[in-house]
């Protein structure tokens, strides 16, 4: 038989894992193409024959996803993988209806299919939506775990908008690993933190080869998941953040409902800022599609730095970008410190927009008054900060998780805010943790 002739959508993260896990070495099945999406300049490159095997020899094309019809079409293609995340269940059928209708088989792959087993234990931490607060969530954890005794090593979902081959497997666990592997903004958002707290984290390309070398360090491995994708390994504990800022997603967004349904213990965060029935339609939701789920009760306090200098001036407001873009959150912590502080106006940034920010700007209209810290490459970076200096306004309110002073050259004063989750009643991620301590390693 003829293998079967395959388009994987992605976004340079599930789709490449799909692939490397199910159809590198299937002979059965020829992997014609990726599709991206999402991230802003991924495609038109290759994947490269290091990675994509024998089968593979001149590696696999990575086209624009709104080719891929056509390629249907052209390459008749018999079925097409969808493999990215934080999407809404209507947006999923509508390609489905798109690709069924070009003649091919449209196509989703199961948990259990994709997880990678390992020897050690995984905690993983999920979410239902881009921007719940799966960060703070992961820092508890590793926090936790370390004070227990334990060797912990975080591995996050992958990143890889550079080189594939040089991002294969990569360890961070210094500033300087970030300047060698050139990491984006949003890379460094992301592994900071885990730095910042003595910790080592790895991400790449190829997860099969990364938990071979996490697990030579570690006594448990945190999944530090992206956007609101399943895990890629298969875990222990796992852990999913919700957001009762947007009730409902948890049962309409693609893969976090799936999240929902497989968790062991459920965040409800940000209590401290939502309306309160928002809350309780998250909590019967949960309750009511996982009634075995513990659940967490958690805010996000913030942090400012020099907090009442925001007083009475004209700020602007930076928050993280993919919370922005297709987190579709129209505000994030830096609004809340710019309210909470009593600056007398968030100057809304959209008419100095540059460059790739004006396509992100197209791309995600409801975007609010806020400017995303978008950075997936350096046109990006220097767009960031061409709109940051030209926008008029007395102070700069910045919520990422990294300090973006040392990547960019800024006019204005820059004030931090930081977040970290409280908990709020119990059961709380000590208590869950302990028990699962002693599970496996007969601590606590």
């Amino acid at each position: 038989m003829n293998p079967t002739r395959t388009i994987i959508m992605g976004a340079a993260g599930r789709d490449f894992h799909n692939f490397n896990v199910i159809y590198r070495d299937n002979p059965h099945f020829s992997v014609v193409a990726f599709t991206a999406t999402q991230i802003p300049d991924i495609e038109g490159r290759v994947y490269p024959p290091k990675l994509a095997g024998k089968h593979y020899p001149k590696g696999i094309p990575i086209r624009a996803e709104s080719e891929l019809l056509e390629l249907i079409r052209k390459e008749k293609i018999d079925e097409v993988v969808f493999s990215y995340s934080d999407v809404s269940h209507e947006y999923v059928m509508h390609m489905a209806s798109k690709v069924i209708a070009a003649g091919a088989t449209f196509k989703m792959l199961g948990y259990n299919q994709t997880a990678i087993k390992s020897k050690v234990p995984v905690v993983s931490i999920c979410a239902v939506r881009t921007g719940s607060g799966k960060s703070q969530t992961t820092r508890c954890v590793v926090k936790t775990l370390k004070g227990m005794g334990l060797k912990v090593v975080s591995i996050r979902h992958p990143m890889p908008y550079g080189d594939l081959e040089e991002q294969i497997c990569q360890r961070f666990a210094s500033y300087k690993d970030l300047d060698k592997h050139k990491c984006t903004i949003e890379e460094r958002e992301e592994y900071e933190p885990h730095i910042d707290m003595g910790a080592i984290i790895y991400s790449g390309v190829d997860y099969g080869e990364i938990i071979k070398e996490a697990e030579k360090e570690a006594d448990v491995i945190v999944w530090d998941g992206g956007n609101n994708d399943l895990p890629f390994y298969q875990s222990d504990l796992k852990i999913v953040v919700a957001d009762p800022h947007r009730p409902n997603h948890e049962t309409t967004y693609h893969p976090g409902e799936a999240n929902i349904y497989s968790a062991d213990v459920v965040v409800l965060n940000k209590i401290d800022t939502c309306y309160p029935d928002d809350l309780q339609t998250v909590r019967e939701n949960v309750m009511r599609m996982n009634p075995d789920a513990l659940i967490v009760h958690a805010a996000s306090p913030i942090f400012v730095d020099d907090g009442m200098k925001i007083r009475g001036k004209r700020v602007l407001v930076i928050e993280d970008g993919p919370t922005l873009t297709h987190g579709e959150m129209t505000y994030g912590a830096g609004m809340v410190a710019a309210q909470r502080y009593g600056a007398s106006e968030v100057v809304d940034p959209k008419e100095y927009f540059v460059g790739t920010l004006l396509d992100a700007l197209k791309k995600y209209p409801d975007i609010g008054p806020i400017l995303p810290a978008l950075g997936y490459g350096k046109k990006q970076v220097a767009d960031l900060e061409k709109t940051i200096n030209a926008v008029d306004c007395d102070l700069i309110i910045s919520a990422t998780p990294i300090d973006l002073e040392k990547i960019l050259k800024v006019k204005k004063p820059m004030h931090r805010v930081r977040y970290e989750l409280q908990e709020i009643g119990e059961p709380t991620m000590k208590d869950i943790l302990k028990d699962f301590a002693h599970k496996h390693f007969k601590k606590g």
